[in-house]
C-alpha cells in the first residue's frame, strides 16, 4: 500500500474523519468519535511517516522491525511510526489499522459506538 491507499483505507471506516493540522504540528489525523486512531506527519523531514496504536505485545514486535520505531511523544501509549508504508505488506498494515480503529471506537460509550455504526440514530443536539 502506498500513502494514498492508506489514506483512503483509513477514511473508509464508519465514522472516521480526517483533520489536517498546519504548522507547527503538521499532522493529518484520522479519528473516530474524537478518538485518534492513525496519523501521518505532513512536513519534512518526516513527511508521510504513518503512526498507529498497537497492543503491548505488538509494540514490542513491531519496534524490532527495521523501518518501524516507537512514535515520538506517543510511544508510552504504544504508538508506533512506520517510516515507509510501502515496505509493510498490505494485509498486515490493514490488520494493524483495523485494530487501532477498533481500539479507538471501543473507548467510546456504547451509545456513541452504536450511533457511529449506524445502529442508532444520532440525536445529539
Amino acid at each position: 500500500m502506498d500513502v494514498v491507499a492508506v489514506k483512503e483505507h483509513c477514511s473508509r471506516y464508519p465514522g472516521a474523519s480526517a483533520k489536517l493540522s498546519g504548522p507547527p504540528i503538521n499532522v493529518l489525523t484520522y479519528s473516530v468519535g474524537g478518538k485518534q486512531f492513525a496519523y501521518f506527519k505532513t512536513s519534512e523531514p518526516e513527511q508521510w511517516r504513518f503512526s498507529i496504536r498497537t497492543t503491548s505485545e505488538r509494540f514490542l514486535e513491531l519496534t524490532n522491525v527495521p523501518g518501524i520505531k516507537p512514535a515520538r511523544f506517543m510511544a508510552r501509549f504504544r504508538w508506533v511510526t512506520i517510516v515507509d508504508v510501502d515496505t509493510v505488506p498490505a494485509d498486515y498494515l490493514q490488520e494493524l489499522i483495523a485494530w487501532s480503529y477498533a481500539n479507538a471506537l471501543g473507548s467510546l460509550s456504547k451509545r456513541r459506538q452504536s450511533t457511529i455504526m449506524g445502529e442508532l440514530p444520532d440525536i445529539s443536539l
